[in-house]
């Protein structure tokens, strides 16, 4: 199954390290990310897991969930999460998603479907490719994807910019131009015209181009 931007975020139940859950259900009408880790206790995923608990307030300032993935046995994440805790300084309070059947990994493209049927015995390098975050608004689809190789912690600085950048076009008829923070300006969608822009930005807008119209951002 090939995921694309805007494809609805496959469902599934799974055991986790704060019980069962159905994804959907335990997203809510919120946003969420799921990030996914080849094994339990890989150096680059123990820096990332304890990272993104020490942002976790600033997720939940933006109503968006976080859970993680790793295929190994949910009894296996509570031993890590006391390693990460103590490495990193900051306890992992989200939940972690235990996927030792591989379901989840085949089920969002991460591993192929000829992977088998279990995580004992498999190497983080067999894994490489569950390394990636998936951004999914409250209508369960899925609005950004970002794949990392094994040798490279991912920047979650950025996807929280991310979350912020997503939430803003959800709302707004704009974009968000290269290296955005929020606060800078945005670009109006190409989707609206002068006449529905004048509308919505009486004050006009700066245009070095017809097809680039620049404007602050709505609040």
């Amino acid at each position: 199954m090939s995921l694309r931007i805007n494809s609805e975020a496959p469902n599934f139940t799974a055991e986790t390290t704060q019980g069962t859950i159905d994804f959907h259900d335990w997203i809510g009408n919120g946003w969420a990310i799921l990030f996914s880790h080849p094994k339990d206790f890989t150096p680059v995923c123990t820096t990332e897991l304890g990272y993104m608990a020490g942002r976790m307030p600033e997720f939940q300032k933006r109503d968006c969930k976080i859970i993680g993935l790793s295929v190994d046995p949910v009894g296996n994440h509570a031993r890590w999460a006391k390693d990460i805790e103590e490495t990193q300084g900051h306890a992992v309070s989200y939940p972690m998603i235990g996927d030792p059947e591989l379901k989840i990994a085949k089920l969002y493209d991460m591993l192929p479907e000829g992977a088998g049927d279990t995580s004992q015995g498999r190497t983080p390098a067999d894994n490489a490719t569950v390394r990636s975050v998936f951004l999914i608004g409250p209508d369960k689809k899925i609005k950004a994807m970002l794949s990392y190789p094994m040798s490279s912690g991912r920047n979650f600085d950025e996807v929280l910019r991310l979350v912020d950048s997503c939430q803003l076009t959800a709302t707004h008829r704009v974009a968000t131009p290269v290296n955005w923070r929020p606060g800078d300006n945005v670009i109006i969608a190409p989707s609206v015209s002068d006449e529905q822009a004048r509308e919505q930005y009486p004050g006009g807008w700066q245009a070095p181009r017809p097809y680039l119209r620049i404007v602050p951002q709505p609040r």
